[in-house]
């Protein structure tokens, strides 16, 4: 078995591992693909799909899964000594415009709340703590931090709204 699977693995070649079944998948879709276009239909997903009776999303996760992975720094594009990547072509959501708008307004109703309502919500969002824990630090009451907590959030609502 141990054999089997070394062997394998170097047929394989690819630097990531696909499951047996998913290969399999993707390889009755290569030969339904083959056969749409033998027959000169257009070999669409939806298609592949139809005659296979399975999901759409199934067809392009296997067909997906059997493809090779591109690197993040691959030219797609160059013109004139630009050089454009793939990387450059991603978009981080937790950094758009109206991501960064919320958290100026967030950081400016945090600064307006009271020192101890703000150590709270720094241990317990910022830092990970449980109530627990910022109670021992802060020298109060778990139900203490609850409300003060409670408190705090309802204030930054109202600030943010």
């Amino acid at each position: 078995m141990i054999l089997g699977e070394i062997k394998r693995y170097l047929r394989g070649g690819n630097s990531l591992r696909v499951s047996r079944s998913i290969r399999d998948a993707a390889y009755r879709i290569l030969k339904v693909r083959e056969s749409l276009e033998e027959h000169d239909e257009e070999a669409t997903i939806e298609r592949i799909a139809e005659v296979m009776q399975v999901q759409q999303r199934e067809v392009a996760y296997a067909l997906d899964a059997i493809s090779d992975p591109v690197s993040l720094y691959e030219p797609v594009y160059n013109k004139s000594g630009d050089t454009l990547q793939l990387l450059d072509q991603l978009f981080d959501e937790t950094q758009g415009e109206e991501i960064w708008a919320e958290r100026v307004a967030l950081k400016d109703a945090i600064s307006r709340l009271a020192e101890r309502e703000r150590k709270i919500l720094t241990l317990r969002y910022y830092e990970g703590k449980t109530q627990t824990e910022i109670s021992a630090e802060v020298g109060i009451s778990q139900a203490q931090v609850s409300r003060l907590e409670k408190n705090a959030i309802g204030a930054l609502r109202k600030e943010i709204s």
